[in-house]
């Protein structure tokens, strides 16, 4: 097992705030399932006044015991999704744990049917895909990806998402009704809420980490 040196890092895990709000929130269901972006279940944030949260993030790999810098998995680097099994360890092959949304737990347990039988050979044929997306990470020129007007696009993407998700597929799955007024309203909720999301991440990836080291 990994020892962690507590006194350069804080330890993230489900007790935080942004990992228990990926537990719970029902709309991340789709990201992970369709999406397949994951959140390693152990996030390390070094105690460094003088980086941002996005620098001073790294996910730890309990099989080889390498610390990664949580950016390998980036749009910038094309790794951001396609993660349905895990995050990828690039230094041994393996896959990082991450957490499950709930959502996301009780369509896999209802529908496993229908896929279970070919877990074993569909996770065979993501891992060997994942060593050339990794093959050519580069960290030098990442770009925070909600810095400067990038949190209005990502947020208005974040928006979208939750948008299809809440106002046509979980009403489609429950067979409730969609009408025309309920799209429109979502519409204008969902796209103001991305943008508050963009902004809170903007601020949240910008701020410098008042943990004294």
């Amino acid at each position: 097992m990994m020892k962690i040196d507590t006194s350069k890092y804080k330890v993230w895990n489900w007790k935080h705030p942004y990992m228990l709000h990926w537990i719970i929130n029902p709309g991340l269901a789709f990201n992970e399932l369709v999406l397949g972006q994951r959140v390693a279940k152990t996030l390390l944030v070094e105690k460094d006044k003088s980086k941002s949260l996005a620098e001073a993030s790294f996910v730890p790999c309990p099989h080889c015991n390498a610390l990664h810098d949580s950016r390998t998995w980036s749009t910038q680097n094309n790794t951001a999704f396609k993660n349905w099994f895990g995050l990828y360890c690039p230094n041994c092959g393996e896959t990082i744990p991450c957490f499950l949304n709930l959502t996301s737990a009780i369509i896999l347990v209802l529908t496993y049917p229908v896929w279970g039988w070919f877990r074993t050979r569909m996770k065979q044929k993501w891992l060997i895909k994942q060593s050339a997306r990794f093959s050519s990470i580069d960290m030098e020129s990442i770009t925070p990806e909600f810095s400067n007007k990038n949190w209005i696009k990502m947020g208005l993407i974040w928006g979208l998402l939750m948008f299809v998700f809440m106002t046509l597929v979980s009403p489609w799955l429950s067979g409730e009704s969609i009408t025309q007024k309920f799209i429109l309203g979502s519409l204008v909720i969902w796209t103001l809420a991305g943008l508050a999301f963009g902004y809170t991440m903007h601020k949240l990836m910008k701020r410098k980490l008042l943990t004294k080291a």
